[in-house]
This record gives C-alpha cells, structure tokens and sequence, in this order.
C-alpha cells in the first residue's frame, strides 16, 4: 500500500516546511513507499484527507503540528460512514507542541517516526466529536479557546513561551460564560470561566487540563469551574502544569468528570477550539461524544 503525506508547511510557523526535506529522508531510508500532499490554506488539509481515504491511500501520515493532526482526521472521519473504523493513521511530529506525540508516550525524533511507520503496527485509539467536527486530543470553550484566539495574534514570542503569555493574557480579561452542562449521570447549571474536554491529558505543550484523560479508555474527561478573581485564576494557572499530584483540578473551584456524552448551552457565545484550531468564534451550543476504538494509530 502507498501512504499519503499530508503536510502543512505553515506548522510552527513555516518550521514544517523546512524540517519536512528530513521526513523525508527519514522515510525513505525506512522503505516506506509515499505521495505527499501539501495543505495550501487553512482547511485544505482536511479535504486531502478526505480525497486520499477515498482514494484508498493506506495509511494517512500528517505531517505537522497538533492542528494538522485534527484536520486529518477530521477529513478521514468524513470519508468513512460513522461507526467504522479509520484506516491506519500516522504522525509526523513538526509542530510547536506536539500533544499527541506526549500524550502518547512515543518518540518525535523522526528516525525513530519513520521505523513506526515502515513496521506498520497499530492501536486502537478513541476518536471524539464536536458537533460536527471530529478531534483527537482536546477541545475546550471558554478560557483555553481564548487563549488560543490570543497566541495566534502573537509573532514576537515563539513556542511554548508564546502559549504562556497568551494565557495570562486571557487571565487578565477576566472572561466568564453562564452555562448549562449535562451529562451521563449529572449536570450544571451556572456560571463558568472554562470548560476543557479532552481525550488526552495534555495541551498546548505544558497545560494538564484534563490531566486523568486517557486516549484509550473509551471516555471523554472533562474539568470546568468558575473562578471569579483574576488573581486566584493566576494561582490556578502553574497549577495546570503539574501531570500528577497538585493539579488544580483538585482545588474545590474544579470539577474533573468522564462521561461518553457532554452538552453545553451558552447564554453568550464563546470561541471553540479542536485540537489546538480555532473552528466557531461564536458557539452557544455544543455536544460532545466518543467513538471508542475507531482511530487505527501507528505505533512502535
């Protein structure tokens, strides 16, 4: 079978692009027979994907960074009746903060991609939903998207300090939402200053916001709370950065919960992201849901 390359040269700001010619290399040294496609606006990626699983390309590699990677499945969910699993889905880490890649526990040296990919084997990892988009790793109203809207409008910081400052940023708003969350057992009504649903337990690099979200275990994990002061949300904030013991979900403001299903009712709109990527400035209503098993990923 023929693989299909997906890259998006815009990753880390154009660092994909010049760290691709080493993919590359890496993959042919391997033996693994590809095409590449590049991604030439925002969006496209999602519909190459969609083309290639179409097009029986076997298995889909995206070749950037966490944003890349949702696209791509996105597109590949699209071109497969809902329920089926995926075809086999690969990874070639040249993004800023390559979550998945942590979240997974696996290498991004790209020798070490190529070898995955050349040996073929996979697991079954879960896939989510938003709507209508399909996400692998998180997605989040309120604070977090925020954070995301300001770091893309950010050129003078680069990496993970650029997702730092631009979450004390939104800090500083001061932003809150009234909402009401139900899910498989519970729900709430009230306000809440973020809601993070995540399939894995990192994001953006350094943020444990769903820190118990397994890939793997068939459950989404969601946190929200509400946190009036600024202040005491700055003293959240290193917090979210602890993997284990001292996260701030376990501050009485947090609530950390698994579900399969979650809905969300907004009286104001909030921005949402899905993997890192920016998809409604203005959502008011969201539902989430699982597939379990359905991703095909490759893995050493």
């Amino acid at each position: 079978m023929v693989a299909k390359v997906i890259l998006n040269p815009y990753s880390a700001r154009w660092r994909a692009k010049e760290r691709f010619p080493e993919a590359e290399l890496a993959l042919k040294k391997s033996g693994v027979d590809f095409e590449v496609a590049v991604s030439e606006k925002k969006g496209h990626s999602v519909e190459l994907a969609e083309q290639a699983v179409k097009d029986g390309f076997s298995p889909i590699i995206a070749a950037g960074g966490d944003g890349t990677i949702g696209d791509v499945v996105h597109g590949m969910a699209k071109a497969v009746p809902e329920g089926e699993a995926l075809p086999p889905f690969g990874v070639i880490p040249l993004g800023t903060a390559n979550d998945l890649m942590a979240n997974l526990k696996v290498s991004t040296n790209l020798d070490e991609v190529a070898k995955t990919i050349a040996a073929g084997k996979t697991r079954l990892m879960d896939l989510c939903k938003v709507n209508d988009r399909y996400f692998v790793n998180n997605t989040a109203i309120g604070l977090e998207p925020v954070v995301t809207v300001i770091q893309e409008e950010i050129s003078w910081l680069k990496g993970i300090p650029r997702y730092l400052y631009a979450a004390v940023a939104a800090i500083y708003q001061g932003t809150s939402w009234q909402a009401e969350l139900k899910w498989d057992d519970g729900e709430y009504t009230g306000p809440i200053s973020l809601v993070s649903i995540g399939n894995g337990a990192c994001t953006g690099g350094l943020f444990y916001v769903t820190p118990h979200a397994d890939l793997f275990d068939g459950k989404l994990t969601f946190t929200f709370g509400y946190v009036q002061s600024r202040l005491r949300m700055l003293g959240l904030l290193p917090l979210t950065m602890k993997a284990g013991a001292g996260n701030f979900v376990e501050k009485d403001e947090i609530h950390e919960i698994n579900t399969t299903h979650l809905s969300i009712k907004l009286t104001e709109s909030s921005p949402s992201h899905a993997d890192g990527e920016i998809f409604n400035r203005e959502l008011y209503e969201a539902k989430y849901q699982i597939f379990p098993a359905r991703l095909p990923i490759l893995m050493p």
